[in-house]
């Protein structure tokens, strides 16, 4: 059976804006757990970009195929297969990260699934671990944008969690410490958590 290498045009439009974070963020980071890694193409395009870092990626088992898709056509020897990681279903997996990268993830995920989310990155991040987290976030409980209003209309509809807000998710990370909130194209923030 074909497996389907699938490709997702927002990861093409973004992927440049977020590595030139991740090249500052991630500058003194080794082993870096990506969750979420959806098609498969960031996790291809950072660890080729990003050497000194070893990806892990994860995801439910539903997207397992496109991601080894895009990992079979990378010839980065620092990515890892993925990992079956379901928030609220399966364990923290057993690798000694001090990286975590998510992306567009907080607003699919049930707010639950969301808040289990960022407390689990809270308690397995050790000390001195980097969280950097992509997506569009609401600030001070307003949209930042009619498309980001129009947006979470659509993921209710979808039956998605819908649009956080920035200080939802410092509530429920409560051992980590937002350090930026790096505003980045389509209406979309790139946030650093520090543990």
């Amino acid at each position: 059976m074909q497996v389907e290498k699938r490709f997702s045009q927002s990861c093409e439009n973004n992927k440049v804006p977020i590595l030139r974070e991740l090249e500052t963020h991630f500058v003194g980071s080794s082993q870096v757990l990506e969750i979420g890694s959806g098609t498969g193409q960031h996790a291809a395009f950072f660890a080729t970009n990003l050497p000194h870092v070893t990806w892990h990626t994860s995801d439910m088992p539903v997207n397992h195929g496109s991601i080894k898709a895009w990992l079979a056509e990378c010839s980065a020897s620092n990515l890892h297969a993925p990992i079956q990681f379901t928030i609220g279903v399966d364990d923290w997996p057993e690798l000694n990260i001090d990286a975590v990268f998510s992306a567009n993830t907080a607003h699919i995920m049930q707010p639950e699934e969301t808040r289990l989310m960022m407390e689990l990155i809270g308690r397995q991040l050790p000390d001195s671990g980097v969280f950097c987290q992509y997506g569009p976030f609401n600030v001070e409980g307003q949209y930042t944008s009619q498309g980001n209003a129009n947006f979470d209309r659509h993921l209710a509809a979808e039956g998605c969690g819908g649009i956080r807000d920035i200080q939802e998710l410092q509530n429920w990370a409560p051992e980590l410490k937002l350090i930026e909130r790096i505003p980045m194209p389509a209406n979309n923030f790139l946030l650093v958590w520090h543990k």
